[in-house]
């Protein structure tokens, strides 16, 4: 544990206590153990106590981290530019579902500048867990668009049931399903779970893998066509392909874009990556504590996009593109709206405005830790990925 990770306030201890006894209580109930991805699912979403359903910042300086939409307009309005030409094929009775909608930033700016594309879709729709995350991007959107505009938001508590057009949309979404954690031990697969050690804390424990998490394993080494090593350790999301399946419920024809951080599976299951890419946020501090604080934390895994790519294909859609965030916004026009934006600001803005493509696109920032994928069926989304291509590498 960091010895400068700072410490709470006692609302905040407090609230973090109340989850904790609730963890302990379901932990309680399952013999003893919980599965790890189940403790997370808890931590991150369990109603009014959890992360990201409980009231506290997210995001910004204030927060724990800070997302590209959160950076300032340039990373939604170059996201604008890519798939305005999906939702112009598609007409107007297309529709945009955003997977978890922060504060509401990504959203603002990406319909300001569909409109200015003439590309809007006939329906803008936020799939958001958070009532607290709800309120705040409507709060957000009611004050910042026209009415026109705020017209075509709505919020679901559930993908899409019927069928539609239209366009799929996630950011930094898939680093926050609740995955599962497997170990090997002997040859044999084992499920990391969470158990309650004697002080009342959380400690690591492991169980027989069930059949799904035991195959999808097996899968992977035969990927890499070499077994794990006696006591590796990661992350792996058997259950991707049906969430992906459900997100995109009844999509016809349309593009499905995923933007997070991650690798493809022969460098995320790297032998020196023997622990795993689990990590917790807490006040832009990045530290193995999981369960430390449970509730005013962050809890995320890298994404494997080779997985992810299976499961897009899996569900029916062809792969467009895969290549960094970096690519990928320099290859749909970042250039030309910073020079756009810069014709409009004074020095201070200018220079803020640069930091915004540094943080954006330098290796060292999020321009290579942080990628993009996109799926397509009946419609042309491959122009997108064309700077940079890196579907050779899954």
């Amino acid at each position: 544990m960091p010895a400068d990770l700072p410490t709470p306030d006692h609302e905040a201890l407090a609230h973090s206590d109340r989850l904790a006894a609730h963890l302990r209580a379901e932990i309680a109930a399952g013999q003893g153990a919980i599965p790890f991805s189940r403790f997370m699912e808890l931590a991150l979403y369990a109603p009014g106590l959890g992360y990201y359903s409980a009231g506290a910042s997210k995001f910004g300086d204030a927060g724990d981290f800070t997302t590209a939409p959160e950076i300032g307009p340039l990373f939604a309005a170059t996201v604008a530019n890519a798939v305005a030409p999906v939702l112009q094929q598609l007409g107007p009775q297309a529709r945009m579902l955003e997977i978890g909608g922060g504060s509401g930033a990504f959203a603002e700016t990406m319909l300001k500048r569909l409109m200015e594309l003439d590309a809007l879709p006939g329906r803008y729709a936020i799939l958001e867990p958070s009532a607290d995350l709800r309120d705040r991007q409507r709060e957000r959107l009611g004050r910042a668009l026209v009415p026109p505009l705020f017209d075509l938001v709505e919020w679901l508590d559930r993908p899409f049931q019927d069928e539609w057009d239209g366009l799929l949309f996630a950011n930094e979404v898939l680093d926050a399903l609740p995955t599962p954690r497997f170990a090997l031990r002997e040859g044999e697969v084992f499920e990391e779970t969470v158990v309650v050690d004697g002080e009342g804390g959380f400690r690591r424990g492991e169980q027989p893998a069930d059949a799904l998490l035991a195959a999808a394993v097996r899968h992977v080494e035969r990927y890499l066509e070499q077994p794990f090593e006696d006591g590796y350790r990661s992350e792996l999301l058997p259950q991707l392909p049906y969430w992906v399946q459900a997100v995109a419920g009844g999509l016809r024809n349309g593009a499905m874009l995923f933007v997070d951080y991650g690798y493809p599976r022969r460098e995320y299951y790297l032998p020196q990556r023997s622990e795993g890419t689990i990590r917790a946020f807490y006040r832009h501090r990045v530290h193995n504590g999981l369960y430390r604080w449970p509730g005013l934390q962050d809890i995320t895994a890298s994404v494997d996009f080779t997985a992810l790519a299976e499961a897009g294909t899996g569900a029916g859609f062809d792969l467009a593109g895969y290549c960094t965030q970096a690519s990928f916004l320099l290859g749909c026009g970042l250039d030309a709206l910073l020079a756009e934006a810069e014709q409009r600001s004074d020095e201070v803005g200018r220079m803020r405005l640069r930091e915004q493509v540094k943080r954006l696109t330098l290796p060292s920032e999020m321009g290579e830790r942080f990628q993009a994928m996109g799926f397509s069926r009946g419609v042309d989304f491959g122009s997108a990925f064309l700077a940079g291509d890196l579907t050779w590498r899954l």
